[in-house]
């Protein structure tokens, strides 16, 4: 009995994840953010190898395993927009009063639009990182690197996983703020300006922040007191703090 109540209570999830697959597919900015992702990642790397990857050894940058996902500097910023547009929809025009007529419980729409958003971002995140290492690496000659090499495995997979929680914590703070354009306005500063900025000023702490422990997952080798998996478990901190304070302002507040 206990296990047919299980069933059952999951069952409603299914169509709720369909209508947020829906939701996503027929909104241009959504999915053009998600498309940009690739777009952005594979891009930038191919371009960039393309025009300097042999010109001197270290072009693109001192940790070649890093530096052959160079373009997830520029797709972390489409996965931002991902997130954000993907849930910003909600809070605009009383959309979210209709969303929870149609599926009244706030948390199995919470959880299931948060389901959405991960699982295409992780998809489109696998893909990316793949063709990003293959693609760029093309270009790089005799300095290129081959997925049989120590680390590069976990560095194409932990690309695609970086940018799904990037996007998980844009969702998160949107979700919190019910603003996409502020969190975009705030987000994307944060993890490309404030890290140089900063950084020399409160020293080591920097390497806990989302960007900079996310992106150890990508490195040939350990730098500092995080490794790849626990920098990005760190950023996996970050993505499940902002869900959660989205989950509880949704919870909380007035549709």
């Amino acid at each position: 009995m206990g296990a047919t109540a299980v069933t059952a209570a999951a069952l409603p999830t299914v169509p709720v994840l369909h209508s947020e697959w829906i939701k996503i597919r027929s909104a241009r900015a959504v999915l053009g953010s998600l498309v940009a992702v690739f777009a952005a990642t594979a891009g930038v790397t191919v371009l960039t190898a393309a025009a300097i990857g042999t010109s001197e050894p270290g072009a693109m940058g001192e940790d070649r395993l890093l530096g052959a996902f160079f373009g997830v500097n520029f797709g972390q910023i489409a996965a931002i927009a991902f997130g954000a547009t993907a849930f910003a929809g909600e809070f605009r025009a009383g959309a979210l009063r209709i969303s929870l007529t149609a599926v009244p419980n706030r948390t199995r729409l919470y959880l299931s639009k948060a389901a959405a958003v991960a699982g295409l971002a992780f998809i489109v995140g696998q893909v990316t990182g793949l063709v990003t290492f293959v693609a760029g690496q093309a270009f790089m000659g005799d300095d290129a690197l081959s997925l049989g090499d120590p680390g590069t495995v976990r560095a194409v997979f932990g690309s695609g996983a970086y940018l799904t929680l990037i996007a998980l914590l844009s969702a998160g703070l949107t979700a919190l703020v019910r603003s996409g354009t502020l969190v975009m306005s705030l987000l994307i500063p944060f993890l490309l300006i404030v890290p140089f900025v900063v950084g020399q000023v409160v020293g080591g702490a920097m390497r806990f922040m989302p960007d900079r422990a996310g992106q150890m997952v990508m490195r040939a080798q350990a730098d500092g007191a995080l490794g790849p998996w626990s920098g990005l478990a760190v950023a996996g901190l970050w993505a499940l703090a902002a869900l959660t304070a989205g989950w509880l302002a949704v919870r909380r507040r007035d549709a």
